[in-house]
């Protein structure tokens, strides 16, 4: 990536990634050019958080005389790869590159990253808050909502940054070489945007095959599309499994989590005396551990942060009690894989508000889930219809369809009875309606605060 500071570089689009981006190409003194194709884009909250103005920016069409001169284009991950002007700069030779590779370009220390379908937001929040005792210069930034362009000028040599990185990021991440490598797991997700399982595989895993043996690799070993990890890269490998003891690695002993490395055993801690609920977190848990045992953390220290961690935001989180009904949101799940883990830990009867963004996903085993859980279903968005055929086909359930989410709220509310759990777990993204799961779920957490006694 190296390129002079008179050589333009594309910025494409004005959202978050977008602008942390610019931001730190023009705080090192380069020279972006920021693009979006919607001409209405509102430039003057690019402006208003930069502080300044100084830089071309291009709306609408994005011309060939920009193509020509750009040195490489900085990708938003909500750009998809095979819109028109993408296909512009591929043709002319630019390359596409993550914020993330952006950022990689200037880093410092050991850089780390998570990914894989479900569990990334809070194993990388668990690996930092270890971490974070250990080293206080511990970064935890990327799709956990932090861009790392925003904090990468504070890293130097002595930090550890962790980043949460999407399949999205990854497409446009080709030359960043981890320190450590975290695959929490794989299931069907973004298909629409990806095509296949293999092609969404093929991308969460790219990282590790040019790592080297001083770097590391942890992965779940009870998932058949990771088996291949150990062949695929020459870092060391460990695993972490809820179903059979390793040699090496992190696994449940009955209730106890336990973790095993260079051959020594230690037992962290029971499952109930973790501040998380479900098997999946248990999962999440010990990936945590054996990473942070893999960075070097002594094991009194992660046992006694594994022990204080809470619940992130939007994931299972307990909003407020309202005439005996409780209210949880679980906004992060936006697949629906994410709500069967949610119906595993749940407090049933539940009044469901499910649905969202069409990402061409199969309800058929989250429909399952609901046996003996669900008592009502409140469906909105553009997968509403699917869902409901689906219930009806699987497990028939009364299904309201509401327009909005206020309205999913105050369905859900009138068809709860105390001692019943409303429940938003929308199994889809947030896209047709909010700009984010987080917008959604503050959306919810108001929404429901505000029922009547």
């Amino acid at each position: 990536m190296d390129w002079r500071k008179d050589e333009p570089v594309l910025v494409a689009g004005a959202g978050i990634s977008g602008t942390n981006g610019l931001g730190l190409i023009l705080g090192q003194g380069y020279t972006p050019i920021l693009y979006d194709s919607n001409p209405n884009v509102n430039l003057q909250k690019v402006y208003d958080k930069l502080g300044r103005r100084d830089f071309e920016v291009v709306l609408g069409e994005l011309p060939e005389d920009v193509i020509r001169r750009v040195r490489f284009c900085v990708m938003s991950p909500g750009i998809w790869l095979d819109r028109p002007f993408v296909k512009q700069l591929k043709a002319a030779g630019v390359p596409l590159l993550s914020e993330i590779s952006l950022a990689y370009h200037f880093s410092h220390g050991t850089v780390g990253v998570v990914t894989g379908t479900n569990g990334k937001t809070t194993t990388t929040t668990l690996i930092g808050h270890i971490m974070e005792a250990v080293n206080p210069e511990t970064y935890t930034v990327g799709n956990i909502g932090r861009p790392y362009s925003e904090y990468v000028l504070k890293t130097n040599e002595k930090s550890l940054t962790v980043i949460e990185m999407s399949s999205f990021q990854l497409e446009t991440t080709d030359d960043l070489v981890p320190d450590f490598l975290v695959v929490t797991n794989i299931r069907a997700d973004h298909l629409d945007r990806h095509g296949t399982m293999e092609n969404y595989v093929a991308l969460k895993k790219k990282l590790c095959l040019k790592m080297s043996p001083e770097q590391f690799v942890v992965f779940n070993g009870d998932d058949p599309w990771l088996a291949d990890i150990p062949s695929l890269t020459k870092a060391r490998t460990y695993r972490f499994s809820s179903h059979q003891e390793l040699e090496e690695g992190c696994f449940l002993r009955g209730r106890m989590i336990v973790l095993r490395m260079n051959g020594q055993e230690w037992e962290i801690c029971p499952t109930d005396k973790i501040q998380l609920l479900g098997m999946h977190n248990y999962e999440n848990v010990m990936t945590g551990v054996v990473t942070a045992a893999a960075l070097g953390a002594p094991v009194d220290i992660i046992r006694r942060q594994v022990l204080s961690f809470t619940a992130v935001a939007h994931r299972m989180e307990y909003v407020c009690t309202k005439r005996g009904i409780r209210y949880y949101n679980d906004s992060k799940a936006t697949n629906p894989d994410s709500v069967v883990k949610a119906m595993e830990v749940v407090t049933p009867p539940v009044v469901l508000i499910a649905g969202g963004f069409d990402r061409h996903a199969d309800y058929t085993e989250m429909v399952e889930s609901f046996r003996g859980k669900v008592r009502a279903v409140v469906v909105l968005g553009t997968t509403a219809q699917d869902i409901d055929d689906c219930i009806q086909r699987v497990y028939p359930l009364p299904v309201t369809h509401v327009g909005t989410l206020a309205e999913a709220v105050r369905a859900a509310s009138d068809l709860a009875l105390a001692g019943d759990t409303v429940l938003l777990s929308p199994a889809c993204a947030s896209w047709d309606m909010y700009p984010n799961f987080e917008i959604r779920g503050e959306e919810f957490k108001r929404l429901a605060r505000e029922e009547k006694e």
